[in-house]
C-alpha cells in the first residue's frame, strides 16, 4: 500500500528519472510503506506512535480518539484495557523519521518529534506552585507559571483537556482575585496574562453554573470594567468575552459597567466583541431585576443611535443582538421615547423584517408593537407608509412563533382602520413585489 500524499510526488520524480536515465526503472511500488510503520486504526504513516498496554503500537491522536469515544478494548486484539495510559514507542518513531529521510528524494518528508504531551501530575502541580505564588503576590512567578500553561494549552488539544481536567480554570480565576482586589495598575501584566487564558478556556468549553462563578467577585468584575476602558484593544476585547459568562446581577451593581459597555458599541474592536457586549447588554436590560432602572442608564448614555447603526450596517449575528436590546429598551418609557424621536428608528426597524432571520423579525415586531402602543395616529400612519401592514401580513402567512403572532396579530388590528389615511399604499399592491 502505497500514501495517498506521496504518490503523485513520487510519480512524477519517477518519470522524470526515466526521461533522463532510460536504463533506470523507477515505479511507485519501490517506497510502499513498510505495514509496522502504519497506524492500525488510521493506516496512515504514524507521526506519533504510541503503544497500549496490550503491545500494539497506534498513531497518538488515532488511539487518543479511540478511547475518547468510549471504547475499552485493543482495536487490533480486542483485549480489554487494563490501562488507559499510553507510552511513546521512541524506536517506532525513530526508524520511522530514518525511513522518511532516505526516501526524502521521493519527496517524502520527515515527520517531526513530537512534543511531549502534559501529564496530569504536571499540570496539576504547576497549578499548585501559582496558587502559592499569588498567596505571596509573587507577581514574576505567576506570569512564568501562566506562561507555561499558556504554551502547553497551544501545542494540543490533548493538553487542553488535560490542563482543564486539573481545575486550571478556577485557579486563574482564584490569581486573578487575588491581584485584582490589591492593586489594578500594579499588576496589569499578570492580570492580561491570566484574562486572556480564561477567555480562550471559557470560549473553548462548557462549565454550566461554574462559568457565572468565574470572576464573580466585586474585586474581580472591577478590574474586569476596568479593562474595558483601557486603550490595549486585545485587553479591552477580553474583558468583554469574559463579562458575556458573568451574573448579570452581580454584574449590574459594577460602577462603570454601562458606560464600559457603551463604550465597546461605540468604538467597535472586533464582530466578535460587538456580539458579546450587545449579548451582556441584553442580559442586563432583559433581567428581571433592575431592568428599568439600568435600561435608563443605557438610553441616558446614547445608546439607541448607537444600535441603529449596528443595525444598518452588522452582519446577522450583530444585527438580530442589536434589536434584542432595542426592544428591550423599548419596555422604558424613556427608551420608546428616545426611539420615537429617532427619524430613521422606524424606517429601519420594518425593513429588517423578514430581512435577516425570524429571531430579527420577531424582536423588530416587538419594536413596533411598542411604539404603536399608544396608538398615536401619525406613528400608525407611518408604520403603513413604511410597508410594514404589508410585511406582517407576510409574517402570518410564512408563521411565525406563537408570542411574535400575538404581536402582529394586534398590531393588524391597530393598523387596519388608518390604511385608508396613508396616501402611499396602494390597495392593489400585491406581496410578490415587495421587496422592503
Amino acid at each position: 500500500m502505497v500514501l495517498s500524499w506521496t504518490r503523485r510526488t513520487v510519480f512524477r520524480r519517477a518519470h522524470k528519472a526515466k526521461e533522463h536515465l532510460p536504463g533506470v526503472d523507477l515505479t511507485v511500488e519501490e517506497i510502499t510503506t513498510p505495514a509496522h510503520f502504519r497506524c492500525p486504526v488510521s493506516l496512515d504513516l504514524m507521526k506519533d506512535p504510541v503503544t497500549l498496554s496490550t503491545g500494539i503500537t497506534y498513531d497518538r491522536g488515532s488511539i487518543e480518539k479511540w478511547i475518547e469515544s468510549g471504547n475499552k478494548t485493543c482495536p487490533v486484539t480486542n483485549q480489554k484495557l487494563t490501562t488507559f495510559e499510553i507510552t511513546p514507542n521512541h524506536t517506532i518513531r525513530k526508524m520511522i523519521q530514518s525511513w522518511c529521510v532516505e526516501n526524502s528524494s521521493y519527496g517524502i518528508e520527515r515527520i517531526p518529534t513530537p512534543r511531549i504531551p502534559v501529564s496530569s501530575y504536571e499540570a496539576s502541580e504547576v497549578c499548585t506552585r501559582l496558587l502559592s505564588a499569588s498567596k505571596s503576590l509573587d507577581e514574576k512567578k505567576c506570569v512564568e507559571f501562566v506562561g507555561k500553561i499558556k504554551v502547553w494549552w497551544r501545542e494540543s488539544e490533548r493538553n487542553k483537556r488535560v490542563i482543564i481536567g486539573n481545575g486550571a480554570c478556577a485557579v486563574l480565576a482564584t490569581v486573578f482575585d487575588s491581584f485584582s482586589s490589591v492593586s489594578i495598575e500594579n499588576h496589569v501584566v499578570v492580570l492580561e496574562e491570566i484574562l486572556e487564558i480564561l477567555t480562550w478556556m471559557v470560549v473553548l468549553t462548557s462549565f454550566g453554573e461554574t462559568k457565572s462563578k468565574l470572576c464573580s467577585s466585586s474585586s474581580s468584575l472591577g478590574c474586569l470594567v476596568w479593562f474595558l476602558d483601557g486603550k490595549d484593544l486585545g485587553a479591552r476585547q477580553n474583558a468583554v468575552l469574559l463579562l458575556k459568562e458573568m451574573n448579570v446581577e452581580e454584574l449590574s451593581k459594577v460602577e462603570g459597567v454601562v458606560e464600559g459597555l457603551v463604550k465597546i458599541i461605540k468604538e467597535p474592536i472586533g464582530s466578535s466583541a460587538t456580539k458579546a457586549c450587545l449579548t451582556t447588554i441584553f442580559k442586563m436590560v432583559s433581567s428581571p431585576k433592575n431592568r428599568v432602572e439600568v435600561g435608563e442608564k443605557f438610553v441616558e448614555l446614547g445608546l439607541v443611535s448607537f444600535l441603529l447603526e449596528s443595525i444598518v450596517d452588522g452582519e446577522k449575528g450583530v444585527c438580530e443582538k442589536a434589536l434584542g436590546v432595542l426592544d428591550c429598551l423599548c419596555d422604558c418609557q424613556k427608551g420608546k421615547e428616545v426611539v420615537k424621536m429617532n427619524a430613521l428608528a422606524l424606517p429601519l426597524v420594518i425593513k429588517k423584517i423578514l430581512r435577516v432571520s425570524p429571531l430579527a423579525s420577531s424582536f423588530a415586531v416587538g419594536v413596533v408593537r411598542k411604539m404603536c402602543e399608544k396608538k398615536e395616529e401619525g406613528v400608525l400612519i407611518e408604520v403603513i407608509q413604511l410597508g410594514g401592514f404589508q410585511k406582517l401580513l407576510v409574517m402570518l402567512q410564512v408563521g411565525c412563533e406563537e408570542k411574535t403572532k400575538e404581536n402582529v396579530t394586534e398590531l393588524l388590528k391597530m393598523l387596519n382602520g388608518y390604511r385608508s389615511k396613508a396616501e402611499c399604499v396602494e390597495s392593489s399592491l400585491e406581496f410578490k413585489y415587495l421587496k422592503n
